[in-house]
């Protein structure tokens, strides 16, 4: 389940710390927000970057109920990393290193605490669920990989230690 590959130097780089949630409901349906940038959609995990002095799992529940309309997530473990070297359309960042944490749930209807102008302003135009058996590799999810991760982690459980996702 891991990637190999040679994650990129950040020496000198503005790294933006955040946290991401794989919202997985018992019949393995995925959470997922849709982004709109300039070269195209990415479907990817919900959550966000950290404000200063807060921890992943705080992270978490605050853009769970902002980009999902889910309050009081139970945050589990931290399954995944992901670093994408990549500069950021404001030009804050050069790219973004990501804690990924498994958060269990039963299926509800999303409904953002936050307006969809809002969403918006941040590149945010959907929140669906998707069967993970529907998420196909190649097409523009993030990680590019995330229908394999997927199935792995419903087939293997939780690793032991964070894997490296790759982009």
């Amino acid at each position: 389940m891991s990637d190999n590959a040679q994650q990129p130097s950040t020496d000198g780089l503005r790294i933006r710390e955040a946290a991401r949630a794989i919202v997985l409901t018992p019949s393995h349906e995925v959470l997922l927000v849709r982004f709109e940038f300039p070269d195209g959609t990415r479907w990817a995990l919900p959550g966000g970057g950290l404000e200063p002095g807060e921890s992943a799992a705080d992270a978490l529940r605050r853009e769970l109920a902002e980009e999902a309309g889910l309050h009081d997530a139970a945050i589990g473990p931290h399954v995944w990393d992901r670093l994408h070297v990549i500069p950021f359309i404001d030009g804050k960042w050069d790219g973004q290193r990501e804690q990924i944490h498994l958060v269990r749930t039963e299926w509800f209807e999303p409904q953002p605490r936050l307006s969809w102008e809002e969403l918006h302003r941040e590149c945010l135009f959907e929140v669906r669920w998707w069967p993970v058996a529907d998420i196909a590799d190649g097409l523009p999810f993030v990680p590019r990989r995330l229908g394999a991760l997927l199935r792995d982690l419903i087939a293997d459980g939780p690793p032991n230690a964070p894997v490296q996702v790759g982009v």
